[in-house]
């Protein structure tokens, strides 16, 4: 036994060494970041680095959200644009604009290094050093070499999570020995726009002292703030020290919740950044408190794949008040457009809903029934679940009375909105129903809508498997798998869809099209062949986190994390950081907040194989890679608890427990060999 034990222990020491070697290398190709603690990354520069090198990073808050790009050139000199969004103020647009402005109708401006105060020593003007590091820690931070005259700066950005304010927190250090004297220009500058609710000021103010002594060693901070104001509202009179400390709060209240441990630091990392971009993104809004995905270009408005689809199921495991609250708003939002005709439902509400909706059916039905079925099986509120039910059950009559003669979905589109051809009926659209069939008659049964309701779902779902088979099960590009819509030739992201919902007849095949034909440098492109050229360079990443968390599920461990870890590498420490994005060329790359919330559903969904069941109960089916001892999902709040999931290798079984932290009482703790979801209910 105890020479046994050496052996495990010696591997235990080799494969760890191995993944440090491994995840050392990914840090070093990456060229730019290295992982500094669990919640914050660094650029040193050092000179080995390309320059120039160019990125930007989103930030939000209820009333504000910002967009700074930040340039460092040859020479090391640091350039910002602060791209600010006031999402509640609505401009005109003006006479040229076309006509589809009014849906990104946002009071927004840019502002560039000319914000800064001037500040002189001496007969001499203070120009910043040169950049010495950048930190991401839900914060951007900039660390200046000394300048000539002998002063270091360090500089904060970040929204305040509450006011209509975005804040550039600077601190000088004298690191002579001598006393300087500094003379500080003021900032202050005020322009107005005007919309539909009458006038808008936009103010940008420095509280910078005008003069200065500094004695060897001491420093100084002062702010610029970027603010706004409607007709009649009062400046925001937080100051930046205030609004710092909010925004550390929220930061704290992610690092407490939903915590990841792995063996692997990228992965943990970029989850917590996840938690911070996914969460943050949530608005006031005339429809109550929303979440929008952002980008430069979404704000205030919600839509059916990215809020009910996307993110919504990810808040209750999260246990964030505000992500559940807005997405009740959501789905309170899609229930007000039910109608007795089963007319399609509108897709969107941009602008607060103030603006027409677009007239496209993209299998909107089947997006919102699975998400919702998913949020209120989750988040473990019998009331909000029966006030769900009613928008579950239109819209899965509404695809009921989609389904074509071969018994599959019929929809203009898809998520992609024409982007890309996608025929009458698409394999999105019928995957997505089919899970929204399972979700709902559990949810049905956790209501006790009795068991004939809930049996007629798993019937229909049952039928509808059998359909997708028949209908998309086909040979492509010599594999297998599945054709998009009937009259596809090539292999499309999408196609992983059935993995996720739970239908793994053409897995093998699919998971070869995923991470052999499709996959590149950025993840799963939507398709690789293609009639159309440009259609062969488009990503998105929703393609690839939706393609990971079906691969994890449907029991493809390692090869899944070999993908996983190589696209985690990429986003968090390459060139394009902190987050997953949007898409490319589309948006070049935005980090759109909801493919946050579909990262962390990679390892709840996928790596962990957590489905909820009911409102007290989930299925759990961990799949702990061969390198690994142990994972764990910790602080877990979904079902209306708070507890942990541990997962460790145990001999040729995994152990698996289920803790409750309130108590510190163990609920769960089996060996099993997993060949099928463990079955767990709260007592």
């Amino acid at each position: 036994m105890k020479s046994a034990l050496k052996l495990s222990t010696l591997a235990g020491v080799v494969a760890l060494s191995l993944l440090l070697f491994v995840e050392a290398k990914a840090q070093e190709g990456a060229g730019y970041w290295k992982i500094t603690s669990s919640r914050s990354i660094q650029w040193e520069l050092n000179g080995s680095q390309s320059l120039p090198h160019q990125d930007n990073i989103e930030m939000a808050g209820k009333r504000v959200a910002g967009i700074v790009t930040y340039s460092v050139d040859t020479k090391g000199v640091l350039t910002l644009n602060r791209q600010v969004f006031f999402p509640q103020l609505h401009p005109f647009i003006k006479d040229n604009d076309p006509g589809w402005y009014i849906y990104r109708a946002y009071l927004k401006d840019d502002h560039a290094d000319d914000i800064l105060p001037k500040i002189f020593v001496g007969d001499k003007r203070f120009i910043p050093g040169s950049v010495k590091s950048v930190t991401i820690d839900g914060i951007l931070n900039f660390e200046h070499n000394a300048s000539a005259q002998g002063l270091a700066m360090t500089r904060k950005l970040f929204p305040s999570p509450s006011e209509r304010l975005f804040v550039e927190h600077i601190t000088m250090t004298n690191i002579t020995n001598e006393r300087l004297e500094l003379e500080i220009g003021s900032v202050l500058s005020q322009y107005e726009d005007r919309g539909e609710d009458g006038r808008f000021i936009t103010t940008v103010k420095s509280d910078a002292p005008t003069d200065m002594t500094l004695e060897p060693g001491a420093s100084f901070s002062f702010s610029v703030r970027i603010m706004a104001q409607m007709e009649g509202e009062a400046l925001p009179d937080q100051t930046s020290e205030e609004a710092l400390v909010e925004r550390q709060g929220f930061l704290n209240s992610m690092a407490g919740a939903l915590v990841l441990e792995t063996p692997n630091p990228t992965l943990n990392t970029l989850f917590e950044f996840s938690k911070i971009r996914g969460a943050e993104s949530i608005f006031e809004s005339k429809l109550g408190l929303i979440h929008s995905p952002g980008g430069g270009r979404y704000y205030v408005g919600i839509w059916a794949n990215d809020q009910a689809e996307y993110i919504n199921p990810f808040f209750p495991f999260l246990g964030y008040d505000i992500g559940n609250e807005s997405a009740m708003s959501t789905y309170r939002a899609f229930a007000k457009e039910l109608n007795d005709q089963y007319r399609p439902l509108r897709y969107a509400f941009e602008i607060e809903g103030n603006v027409p909706p677009f007239e496209l059916d993209r299998g909107d039905a089947a997006m919102i029934a699975y998400g919702a079925g998913q949020f209120a099986l989750a988040l473990g509120d019998k009331v909000i679940a029966e006030e769900l039910w009613p928008l579950i059950t239109w819209c899965l009559e509404y695809n009921k009375r989609k389904l074509n003669e071969e018994g599959v979905v019929m929809s203009q589109s898809d998520e992609m909105e024409g982007r890309i051809e996608t025929g009458n009926a698409n394999l999105s659209t019928s995957s997505l129903y089919y899970g929204a069939l399972d979700h709902a008659s559990d949810l049905a049964r956790s209501l006790g809508k009795g068991r004939k309701v809930s049996n007629q779902y798993r019937k229909e779902a049952r039928a509808l498997a059998q359909a997708i088979e028949g209908y998309f099960g086909a040979k492509v590009e010599g594999l297998d798998t599945y054709k998009y819509y009937k009259e596809h030739k090539y292999l499309r992201h999408w196609i992983c869809l059935p993995l996720v919902v739970g239908i793994n007849d053409r897995k093998d095949a699919t998971i070869e099209a995923l991470f052999d034909r499709l996959w590149t440098e950025n993840g799963v492109h939507v398709e690789k062949n293609s009639d159309n050229e440009a259609i062969t360079r488009i990503f998105w990443d929703r393609g690839t986190l939706y393609a990971l968390r079906g691969t994890f599920l449907s029991g493809a461990t390692d090869l899944s994390l070999d993908k996983l870890e190589e696209f985690s590498t990429q986003r968090l420490l390459g060139k394009r950081v902190p987050y997953v994005v949007e898409a490319y060329p589309e948006g070049n790359m935005a980090h759109l907040s909801a493919e946050s919330g579909l990262y962390g559903r990679v390892f709840i969904e996928g790596m962990f194989g957590l489905k909820a069941t009911g409102l007290d109960s989930f299925s759990l089916i961990p799949r702990l890679p061969e390198g690994w001892d142990q994972m764990a999902l910790r602080k877990i709040k979904a079902f209306g608890q708070d507890f942990d999931i541990e997962v460790k290798r145990a001999g040729d079984q995994t152990n698996v427990k289920v803790i409750d932290n309130q108590t510190g009482k163990v609920l769960l703790d089996t060996d099993s060999s997993l060949d099928k979801p463990l079955a767990f209910r709260f007592k």
